[in-house]
């Protein structure tokens, strides 16, 4: 978690260096803050100002919530811009998935997660629609990578690991014949992130995801892209599967086709204290 904890400070601080805003900020919320004070439930976010990643689940969710009528959506190409964005007082709050927000929260003073959550939701990897047999080649090995605990495993080397009693997933030595390309967003920890010297691609998905290669026997090769290309990039064949901590919704699967789910996740609510 070193690195993980590493990584939000990185981006964080080039955030805050580089000074600029990514849309419109509620001028209400900015210029008093009074309004983060009044959010207890999910529904005194109407007529707030709310920040989210955009293309993300929590982007569509905010967005088509018609409980949420009122509200104002900020996007912001990179999660950390979103808490930013709080922290400075130009939005009211930030619907994101649980695990980056106990990040952002423990790393931003003054900030806290509602303990009433927004919605539940399912990862899986996607895929094009005329790509089957990868579909079910990858099924098969999650499956199985499931059955033996190596998905556990890596979910909780990220997420529970404070006695460092699970050891990191490492590339296995078995014989490859030719590579997989995974379409990512590198700006979601622990599902994916840069490590500190940003030589590489790292997190949960990562190594599901090379846990799956090597049970394929393919070279992993990993394209960090903006969340909302990642569809368009599998649909296109420029990538062989995309994911990127990415929820199975009835919008996206008019686009792409979904694995079986391999991790459950929440969709919550950062304010400020």
């Amino acid at each position: 978690m070193k690195k993980l904890i590493a990584c939000i400070l990185i981006g964080v601080t080039a955030f805050s260096l580089a000074a600029c805003g990514q849309s419109k900020s509620s001028d209400k919320a900015a210029s008093d803050g009074k309004a983060t004070a009044k959010i207890e439930s999910m529904k005194d976010l109407n007529g707030k100002t709310i920040g989210v990643q955009t293309g993300t689940t929590g982007d569509l969710y905010v967005s088509d919530d018609p409980e949420l009528a009122d509200a104002t959506v900020e996007r912001y190409n990179k999660g950390y811009e979103a808490v930013q964005a709080l922290v400075e007082g130009k939005i009211d709050a930030v619907v994101i998935d649980d695990q980056p927000a106990e990040v952002f929260v423990s790393q931003n003073e003054g900030l806290k997660i509602l303990d009433e959550e927004y919605t539940n939701e399912e990862y899986a990897m996607c895929l094009a629609k005329n790509n089957s047999d990868l579909t079910k080649e990858i099924n098969k090995a999650l499956k199985e990578l499931k059955d033996d605990g190596t998905l556990d495993n890596i979910i909780k080397y990220y997420i529970d690991n404070e006695n460092d009693d699970v050891k990191k997933y490492e590339k296995q030595d078995v014989e490859r014949d030719g590579e997989l390309v995974m379409a990512t967003n590198a700006e979601f920890p622990p599902y994916e992130y840069y490590s500190d010297d940003e030589a590489e691609i790292m997190g949960i998905d990562v190594d599901i995801a090379q846990a799956v290669a090597d049970k394929l026997g393919k070279n992993l090769k990993i394209e960090d892209m903006a969340f909302d290309s990642i569809i368009a990039a599998v649909s296109t064949g420029k990538a062989d599967f995309g994911a990127a901590g990415m929820t199975v919704t009835d919008e996206r699967k008019e686009s792409v086709d979904f694995t079986d789910t391999y991790c459950t996740a929440r969709q919550v609510i950062i304010i400020k204290e």
